[in-house]
């Protein structure tokens, strides 16, 4: 018995093998979306938990640490605020909470002081401890750190993103 020629191309034995070739990539692709979206989310949700423990942490430094209404550039409470906020430890040892925190200064230590006395808590309460006089101090801490996608650790993109975070609490000194 001969085979006719164009029976191969009415053949419907390996259609489903030849779709499932065909959507195969597309499906990998929404797969690792949602665990880079999902790692995304999660990386976001640890910057902003750290930067919020620094600002709690720098808000219960002593009011010596912020004379006169400023936080010393390189200072003990700027790099002791710092360090907690990549490594969740003052002192800076262990490894950071995030791959792509890398260097202290991701993290900006900012003070502001009200100094509008006609505020009632003005020259009141703990803050009459303040060196300048009564203002109410604000710490405000902030970072930002590089997000690498992980479609870029495999090679199929090199999209960089930032998180970003900040976070203020009152000085209330130690």
């Amino acid at each position: 018995m001969r085979r006719n020629p164009l029976s191969v191309l009415q053949d419907r034995g390996g259609a489903a093998a030849v779709e499932l070739a065909l959507v195969i990539p597309f499906l990998l692709i929404i797969m690792l979306g949602a665990v880079d979206l999902g790692n995304y989310f999660a990386s976001e949700h640890v910057l902003a938990k750290s930067v919020r423990d620094a600002a709690r942490f720098a808000a219960r430094l002593p009011f010596a640490d912020y004379s006169g209404c400023a936080v010393a550039s390189g200072g003990t409470a700027e790099q002791q605020t710092q360090r907690l906020a990549r490594f969740g430890d003052p002192s800076g040892t262990g490894t950071a909470r995030l791959a792509g925190w890398t260097a202290d200064d991701m993290t900006t230590v900012e003070i502001s002081c009200d100094t509008d006395t006609s505020h009632s808590y003005v020259n009141s309460g703990i803050y009459t401890d303040f060196p300048n006089g009564g203002e109410a101090p604000t710490i405000t801490v902030s970072a930002k750190v590089p997000y690498s996608s992980l479609f870029g650790a495999i090679g199929l993109g090199s999209v960089t993103l930032n998180l970003n975070a900040k976070s203020e609490a009152a000085v209330i000194g130690a």
